[in-house]
């Protein structure tokens, strides 16, 4: 069996903790069926865009609670303006903002505080799709 191609998880936050609860929560295999994650850990605006327009990004990881820029703007931007844009996970600030997510057309959004195991099952669900089949 080959090995295959690490996926590359972008998670954005100006709050380092964040970054390292999300990473912390997913593990370098988030689950046994997908390849290991690579994690590309940024802290502002525009450097998730230059990341993301640069291609090779499996899925991004956005806080909504980000400041200046908050994640829930910043995926409304990417799904506006990259074609095939990869699948986008926000973290709101409470249950209650999942609306504000659906609006920026996030795939899937995760409140504040951080279930581990709410935002892996999240994770894999959406990265499921990004992994090609084996035979």
């Amino acid at each position: 069996m080959t090995a295959q191609k690490p996926l590359r998880v972008l998670v954005y936050s100006d709050d380092i903790d964040i970054r390292q609860q999300v990473i912390l929560a997913l593990g370098r295999r988030p689950h046994r069926d997908l390849p290991e994650v690579e994690y590309v850990e940024v802290a502002t605006e525009p450097v998730v865009i230059s990341n993301m327009d640069a291609g090779g990004i499996d899925l991004a990881i956005l806080d909504g609670e980000a400041v200046p820029a908050g994640g829930i703007g910043i995926a409304k931007q990417l799904k506006d303006e990259i074609y095939g844009c990869p699948p986008i996970v926000v973290l709101t600030g409470r249950p209650q903002d999942a609306w504000l997510a659906t609006w920026s057309r996030a795939d899937a959004a995760v409140p504040h505080p951080l279930d581990p195991i709410a935002l892996a099952q999240t994770v894999v669900t959406l990265l499921r799709d990004r992994v090609p089949a084996t035979a």
